[in-house]
């Protein structure tokens, strides 16, 4: 990925010079801004939403803030290698795209045009749990191209075997536990709307795709119900719920399924009680590597080594977890100080731009999760957007190493960073 910022700046100038401005704005700010103008207010309730008072959100950038990069001249680098090894196997870049849950409200067919869109830029994508699209769909659209499955841990035992093989069978390069929605945060932008995507069906194609989650829902389909309340309302949810159904619309409409497997879901799709007993039987339970997400307690991290486990993510869900949390990047580096630099760490909430990954990696991590920004990439130019998102930030992390002298990521460092 040497001359990725050059290359880019080429492209856009070239366009420039026959008229022709960015689809997708290279600024987060204005990214941001058209995406929301793009967006029902359901989907920006819930892809940009935080929990409580937004404090964590705005602590993840404010963390960022506080850091400086100091520019070193006349290195003579004119070529940057921007490839790292994780876990065993060689990327192009330092950069990973997050799971991001009921994606389709941000676009028809989210998780396979992100894909599409990662494998493009050759990014890792890490399928989401709570994805629109069933996993063997979104690994046959990105061919032998890096992907990775989030798990979040089941009450019911046998569907975590089921999602495990499953990720096994489609070929991840890991699992990726997510640790910190053993319950829904409080979400006041959902939360006033009185909306939950999972309960008009939207972000359950992963469930409704398993056979041990199709047997569960089926079961439960031939039980009697209470009669429900009558309302428009209720009827636009049905209607939700039968078009996000796989299958045929009308029959859909006749069969008791669609709404049994919305509940079914509701019922067991995070398990409350999760326990370090738990993660412990995942060796047993795969051989894909483990990665735990949502570590931010130097503790934590050192137990989830100490478990087993390949890798961790510092994170605190985007901040949409917990309202004044730690920030992710403070948390990376109490951990880093704590755990020493050999253990593979990576780091998500609150990247926006190349030069947060390049002072996230200077700040010890291995990796960095893209989550926001490529999400209002989809939502302003699908596939293509997404695209563009990761390029841009590829493009400004090369430029920045590029104007600091950094000839390949192990070069980033401390040394080149000063509190604010």
């Amino acid at each position: 990925m040497s001359g990725a910022g050059l290359e880019r700046l080429s492209t856009i100038y070239r366009q420039g010079v026959l008229g022709r401005r960015p689809a997708v704005p290279a600024d987060f700010a204005e990214l941001e801004r058209r995406a929301r103008r793009n967006s029902s207010t359901r989907a920006w309730a819930y892809v940009a939403g935080g929990a409580g008072e937004g404090r964590t959100m705005r602590r993840n950038r404010e963390a960022f803030d506080r850091w400086a990069i100091v520019p070193r001249m006349a290195s003579g680098t004119a070529d940057r290698d921007l490839s790292i090894n994780l876990l065993g196997t060689g990327h192009p870049t330092p950069l990973l795209l997050a799971p991001v849950g009921a994606g389709a409200l941000m676009g028809a067919d989210s998780d396979l045009k992100i894909a599409r869109a990662a494998a493009a830029t050759g990014t890792p994508y890490i399928f989401s749990n709570q994805g629109c699209n069933p996993m063997e769909d979104c690994a046959a659209a990105m061919g032998d191209a890096a992907r990775w499955f989030q798990l979040y841990w089941s009450k019911d035992e046998q569907l975590v075997d089921s999602l495990i093989a499953r990720a096994e069978a489609i070929g991840a390069g890991a699992l990726v536990v997510t640790l910190d929605t053993t319950v829904l945060g409080w979400r006041p932008q959902d939360l006033n709307l009185g909306s939950l995507p999972f309960s008009r069906g939207q972000g359950i194609a992963q469930y409704t795709s398993d056979p041990r989650f199709q047997q569960i829902a089926a079961e439960r389909a031939t039980q009697p119900s209470p009669r429900p309340e009558v309302t428009l309302g209720a009827i636009r949810t049905l209607l939700a719920m039968t078009r996000n159904h796989p299958g045929r619309f009308w029959a859909n409409l006749r069969s008791p399924l669609p709404k049994a497997s919305v509940e079914t879901f509701l019922d067991v799709y995070s398990n409350p009680g999760l326990s370090w007993d738990h993660l412990a039987t995942l060796r047993d339970r795969t051989r894909l590597p483990v990665v735990l997400k949502g570590i931010l307690h130097p503790d934590d991290a050192r137990r989830a080594f100490d478990l087993g486990a390949d890798a961790i993510v510092v994170s605190n869900h985007g901040g949409r977890q917990i309202d004044n949390s730690i920030a992710s990047l403070d948390a990376l580096v109490a951990i880093r100080s704590e755990i020493g630099p050999e253990p593979t760490v990576l780091l998500d909430s609150g990247i926006r731009t190349g030069a947060d990954v390049f002072t996230a990696i200077a700040l010890g991590a291995n990796a960095v999760l893209l989550g926001r920004p490529y999400m209002y990439g989809l939502a302003l130019e699908g596939q293509r957007g997404v695209e563009d998102v990761i390029r841009n930030v590829i493009a400004e992390l090369d430029l920045t190493m590029a104007l600091t002298g950094t000839r390949d990521i192990g070069s980033i460092t401390r040394s080149l960073l000063a509190p604010a």
